[in-house]
């Protein structure tokens, strides 16, 4: 029987904003990790999948352990990219309602430094920040984190390969005698250094019941294509699910612009995102995603980082990720708190033999996703091609006397029979025979 936050040595007024939040059963990582925060002085490490938990697991019990007497900062939590910051920020902020003395920033890049450092010039408990913009503070002098008492690494896979020259840069200005938790989804050879490295001796190992949390809810699918009909095969399933939210990861910012503009061609309601795009822009594009202004998000792995939305149903994998950590991370944006999802990857024949050494090393299976037929592939090009002509808006230029002319030519064909024409020159034009009418076998 799950354990309720009470069991787990949380004070009062935690329990009660997590009451308010309607947050009522720790997740495995949070039972594990809540009182070993609270009651033990040891470094932790905590390896958990996306989507399981791991804001609450340290950021409960370090707001109940930040002492209010002292002015100094006293924990600095560090995430991989503005919009995981943010998320925790929030969460933290949510947490704390009924402790309003507790003191949060966020530093993160991406936006103007100034008023970041304005608000460091007053009382902050906790500091919530990206790597390279703590590092930029740190360099001007404008933050002082030489006496914190916590240090969090958040999704620390991603921060050693993305981000280890600024996090070098911050270990060096920290304190020794910090205590260090360190939470990842999973444990590549650089995380071990890490911990090898810059963590003390006696560090306390814990990991979420992965069989159950890391992939629960989450159906593993490969499709087989060739490369002239890649595109196609992603259309006809993307219309296949008109109005879910979903996301398309691919290996590099050129490729998302590319599937981007495609779909926008096709009018499908999608955005892009990567590390090139404002934050600015990054932001009002998430903002549309969570508001479901946009139902479809192209990204790469670093920019997609963070993304906490409950009804993503689908991911996919436009191209197959390097390594198995994107892989984890990419399909842990779908099947979040609880619900189910797909995540589905679109190979070439020659990375099918990648499928095994993914279901081994990450302990799932894979189940083969029958791609459309080409009659199918033929039938779905042509509904978005009426799509496109339904959506198509008005051409207010065009004179009235051009238009009349128009008129004359059309002005004696029914609908039916403008629609038959309409088509017929679209298949004649798009060079494939016509479809032909599905029988019935009954």
């Amino acid at each position: 029987m799950p354990k309720s936050f009470s069991n787990l040595g949380l004070t009062d007024t935690l329990q009660k904003s997590l009451a308010n939040l309607q947050i009522s059963i720790p997740t495995d990582i949070q039972q594990k990790t809540i009182p070993v925060v609270l009651n033990k002085e040891e470094d932790v490490v905590a390896v958990a999948k996306t989507g399981t938990g791991k804001t609450a697991a340290f950021g409960l019990p370090l707001l109940q352990l930040i002492d209010l007497k002292k002015k100094d900062i006293q924990a600095v939590i560090l995430a991989p990219t503005r919009e995981l910051g943010q998320q925790i920020y929030n969460n933290l902020i949510s947490f704390k309602a009924n402790n309003p003395e507790i003191s949060i920033a966020g530093v993160f890049g991406g936006i103007p430094i100034k008023p970041q450092i304005e608000r460091l010039k007053s009382n902050v408990h906790i500091v919530i920040a990206t790597p390279g913009r703590l590092a930029d503070l740190i360099k001007r002098n404008t933050i002082n984190i030489k006496n914190i008492a916590y240090f969090i690494l958040d999704e620390a896979d991603e921060m050693v390969s993305a981000h280890k020259e600024g996090l070098d840069a911050i270990i060096t200005e920290i304190p020794k005698s910090r205590r260090t938790l360190l939470f990842t989804a999973t444990m590549p050879g650089a995380i071990k250094q890490l911990i090898q490295n810059y963590m003390s001796k006696h560090v306390i190992y814990i990991e979420a019941d992965m069989a159950v949390l890391g992939h629960q809810g989450i159906d593993h699918r490969y499709v087989v294509v060739e490369p002239i009909e890649k595109l196609d095969v992603l259309l006809h399933f993307l219309n296949s699910k008109e109005g879910q939210k979903g996301i398309i990861f691919c290996k590099t910012k050129a490729a998302v612009n590319k599937l981007a503009k495609n779909l926008a061609i096709n009018k499908f309601s999608s955005g892009a995102l990567h590390g090139s795009l404002s934050q600015g822009i990054r932001d009002r594009i998430m903002e549309q995603f969570r508001n479901s202004h946009i139902n479809i998000l192209v990204a790469t792995d670093l920019a997609a980082r963070g993304i906490d939305v409950k009804d993503v149903l689908y991911v996919i994998n436009y191209h197959l990720p390097d390594t198995y950590e994107a892989y984890v991370h990419r399909s842990g944006r779908t099947a979040r708190a609880g619900a189910k999802g797909l995540s589905l990857t679109i190979l070439q024949k020659e990375e099918v033999a990648d499928i095994p050494e993914f279901e081994n090393e990450l302990g799932i299976t894979f189940h083969k996703f029958e791609k459309a037929n080409a009659e199918s592939i033929q039938e779905n090009n042509g509904l978005l091609w009426a799509k496109k002509i339904f959506k198509t808006k008005p051409n207010r230029s065009v004179s009235s006397e051009f238009k009349n002319k128009i008129h004359t030519v059309f002005h004696h064909l029914t609908k039916d029979e403008l629609v038959e024409k309409v088509l017929a020159n679209y298949l004649e034009q798009a060079g494939v025979e016509p479809i032909k009418q599905k029988t019935s076998n009954t």
